[in-house]
């Protein structure tokens, strides 16, 4: 099973996803070091919380480091895709009894800005650990960081596009759309966008405690939020942000 678990607070995980927790016998956790050990224990708060079963087991693996300095972007993440199929096949095949049920836990939701459900199809295509699988959805950072800021992602009639920090700083404003939700943003583009006429709406850490949520101009709140960006990242070792980008601000909702 494939379990979205949402943004990050224990309280956002959908009663479907409960269900499925309290059948899994093996939950598989990629961990990412000692800095992002927070995320670790997230998931294990989860599962103190909604498994009521007391026989399960959770089994930790070391996700693969990602070269982050590579010119060739693309190539980069294949590489570390089929690395991580090689950590996921070897889960299934070495922790798995015969008959037991498995459960992947994913931050927000498996179908979106994730790898997993990608890793998955490549690790049945390879045909060395035969098995099926369901998704179950969960709370998404977009819209943990809508719900926070109390706003809509979409205005009456209009489109609104989900894009990367890395495609806004080589691309622009996407043509067509008003509205631009950002996932993940170490260059900090949206500063880049900075008339009185576009707003942002930031969030990082959604759904934890340690939530840090900013909005206004982009002239007016760029430099406050790079040093609550730069002062958590200082603070945590590590940084997961996203945010809303809004052109024409104030315009019918």
């Amino acid at each position: 099973m494939i379990i979205g678990i949402g943004a990050g607070d224990p309280d956002q995980v959908t009663v479907q996803a409960v269900r499925a927790l309290n059948r899994a016998d093996v939950f598989f956790v990629l961990t990412k070091g000692d800095e992002k050990q927070d995320l670790v224990d997230v998931r294990r708060e989860i599962l103190r919380r909604h498994v009521a079963r007391p026989a399960y087991r959770i089994v930790e693996a070391r996700d693969p480091d990602r070269d982050r300095t590579a010119d060739r972007y693309a190539e980069a993440v294949a590489d570390w895709r089929r690395r991580r199929a090689d950590v996921y096949e070897r889960l299934i095949r070495d922790e798995l009894p015969a008959g037991g049920c498995g459960a992947f836990l994913v931050w927000g939701d498996p179908a979106l800005y994730d790898s997993t459900l990608g890793i998955v199809d490549e690790l049945l295509a390879r045909g060395t650990v035969p098995f099926e699988y369901t998704v179950f959805p969960g709370v998404s950072s977009v819209s943990t960081l809508a719900a926070g800021h109390r706003i809509g992602l979409n205005r009456v009639g209009r489109p609104f596009q989900v894009t990367t920090g890395r495609r806004l700083a080589a691309d622009g404003w996407p043509p067509g759309v008003d509205d631009v939700v950002v996932m993940l943003d170490a260059q900090c583009a949206f500063a880049g966008f900075a008339d009185q006429r576009t707003h942002i709406y930031w969030g990082a850490y959604l759904g934890t405690p340690d939530e840090i949520l900013i909005s206004g101009p982009v002239a007016e709140v760029a430099d406050r939020i790079r040093a609550a960006r730069r002062a958590a990242r200082d603070r945590k070792g590590w940084i997961m942000d996203t945010y809303l980008l809004r052109r024409g601000a104030g315009d019918g909702q």
